[in-house]
């Protein structure tokens, strides 16, 4: 089965700038982040076509014909809305089979279309990692299903004795610590409650406690959430903020409350949908550029950790299952 996916490289609401400019399109080893997430997902099998989501004009100069010819699946560009969740759900409209250049409302026969949705920021996604988290989500059938990466993943970015590092927050579950992905397969049309994810997304920062609580507050309140749902999230951040400050003891005695089961239960009950984790093991996707110094150091250390998670992406998955240079170059730059 192939699914269509979608790069969110809009720079909009609560979209983060660095150094004054849009992560999108900062660049690495010469090439701009968002170009780095669509070349990753040529040599993706479950992939059938891409679309990216952001501000027109920088798109199109990004993908030029130069660019293009060197694609192999559709390529369309999107002008960005006004937030994430505008991205995501308008360029799910534009892509649904017979939609108009301005979409079209999902009909029930849509219901089952999933969708790949990834951040234009990672630039250590692997084609692997990538294909793995798909096929997994294809695999359990569920309305929502979110990448999670282990912490032992993420070890090799750490900071070392004589070179920079980065590292990350982590969610505190029961089964181990696990870091956000950046990965999602949806299925748009069943998700009732859509309007949480940008929500959460706009309160996403776990080191940020105003964030947490402004979040919990909203859940609070909401007529889904509910005090069990607050509950689980002001565990989830005193674990994390436990394990922060090191204080391992604290945050393993929290994270024992926190099952991976009741946590997709907390989230189905919220989105009104079946949701679910799922967990990869490469970790490059789990590195997202959030901050100048994350830049700095991803940068710098780019090609050495690219080869390493190519190497790890190798030895757990096997090689891509396409070359990414394979077949015609097929591509279009309209937003259909």
């Amino acid at each position: 089965m192939s699914i269509p996916a979608i790069v969110t490289a809009g720079d909009r609401r609560a979209a983060k700038a660095i150094y004054g400019e849009s992560k999108a399109y900062l660049e690495i080893d010469t090439r701009s982040l968002v170009l780095h997430a669509v070349q990753a997902l040529q040599a993706v099998p479950e992939v059938s076509e891409v679309w990216v989501v952001g501000n027109g004009e920088r798109l199109e100069a990004v993908f030029d014909q130069s660019v293009r010819a060197t694609l192999t699946k559709p390529l369309h560009l999107v002008p960005q809305f006004r937030n994430l969740y505008e991205n995501g759900w308008e360029t799910y409209r534009r892509l649904l089979p017979g939609a108009p250049p301005e979409g079209r409302d999902p009909e029930p026969a849509d219901r089952e279309l999933a969708v790949l949705y990834l951040s234009a920021d990672i630039p250590f996604a692997t084609p692997q990692e990538i294909s793995a988290f798909v096929e997994q989500a294809l695999a359990r059938r569920c309305d929502y299903a979110m990448g999670l990466v282990t912490e032992e993943s993420m070890e090799a970015f750490y900071p070392q004795a004589d070179r920079p590092g980065i590292r990350m927050a982590y969610f505190n579950m029961r089964e181990g610590r696990f870091r956000q992905s950046n990965l999602h397969v949806i299925r748009p049309g069943k998700i009732a409650n859509r309007f949480y994810i940008e929500e959460m997304y706009e309160h996403r920062y776990q080191k940020q406690l105003g964030n947490a609580l402004a979040l919990a507050w909203r859940l609070l309140r909401s007529e889904r959430g509910g005090l069990a749902i607050v509950t689980f999230y002001v565990l989830m951040h005193l674990a994390s903020l436990a394990d922060r400050r090191g204080f391992k003891g604290l945050a393993d005695w929290l994270r024992q409350r926190l099952p991976v089961a009741r946590i997709e239960a907390g989230c189905s009950t919220l989105l009104r949908c079946d949701f679910r984790c799922i967990v990869t093991e490469a970790g490059g996707c789990g590195v997202d550029v959030d901050n100048e110094h994350d830049f700095d150091v991803s940068r710098e250390r780019f090609a050495e950790w690219t080869a390493a998670q190519q190497a790890r992406a190798t030895a757990l998955y096997g090689p891509p299952a396409l070359p990414a240079e394979a077949g015609a170059p097929r591509s279009s730059g309209d937003a259909r």
